[in-house]
């Protein structure tokens, strides 16, 4: 039988928590800029051909 979740509650100082965010928000542009390449390779091949995994 699972246990239910459980909250835990922290304490974070503001200039903590403005760095977590600038954080957050460059590797979401890291992430969109990674999706951006990888659509430009996928329409940069020849169709019917697989991407070569590594």
């Amino acid at each position: 039988m699972t246990r239910p979740p459980q909250t835990l509650y922290v304490t974070i100082r503001r200039d903590e928590l403005r760095q977590l965010k600038d954080e957050r928000d460059q590797l979401q542009q890291e992430v969109l800029r990674l999706r951006s390449h990888l659509l430009q390779a996928q329409l940069d091949q020849p169709s019917g051909t697989q991407p070569a995994l590594c």
